[in-house]
């Protein structure tokens, strides 16, 4: 697996992301088409910020994306010192293969690297396999922050990066 580190706004993280927004409509039954719209641009993933990784398959495909930015408190409900899980998607044809428990341990070993202290993440009740992913890499729940912290099918996790 080849996995590269490039800007939110390349051609191949665009192409992801805009599948795992179909996906979201999907799951979610939205009428209005819009997956997550939590604002985000590329200069919120530019080290040492932030990071953001995209895995190609053997054959040069891009399969899967991650992501993380810097947050500090305010009034989303972020602490000092956060670092917040952004865009972990694997394409179907290619899920159960680990891919997001590798982008997962690399995104937290440099945003520790970075100097940040949590790890935080929204999710949905819809998505049951990430869920599971992160409760099974020491994830817990927290109170809810960001963009969706008033949804009741939003969920937030958080795990400590100081060891």
């Amino acid at each position: 697996m080849d996995i590269r580190q490039l800007p939110y706004d390349h051609p191949d993280a665009v192409k992801l992301n805009d599948r795992v927004q179909l996906e979201y409509v999907e799951r979610y039954e939205l009428e209005d088409e819009e997956g997550d719209a939590t604002p985000l641009d590329a200069s919120m993933f530019r080290p040492p910020h932030g990071l953001y990784l995209v895995a190609y398959d053997a054959l040069g495909v891009p399969v899967a994306t991650g992501g993380w930015r810097g947050q500090d408190k305010n009034d989303e409900g972020y602490a000092d010192g956060d670092a917040e899980l952004k865009r972990m998607y694997v394409v179907p044809e290619a899920r159960g293969q680990g891919l997001s428990r590798t982008l997962l341990a690399l995104l937290e070993a440099d945003a520790r690297a970075a100097g940040r202290v949590r790890m935080v993440l929204e999710t949905g009740i819809k998505q049951p396999e990430a869920i599971g992913l992160y409760l099974s890499s020491g994830y817990t729940a927290c109170a809810k922050f960001g963009h969706y912290r008033d949804y009741d099918e939003s969920r937030c996790y958080a795990k400590p990066l100081n060891g």
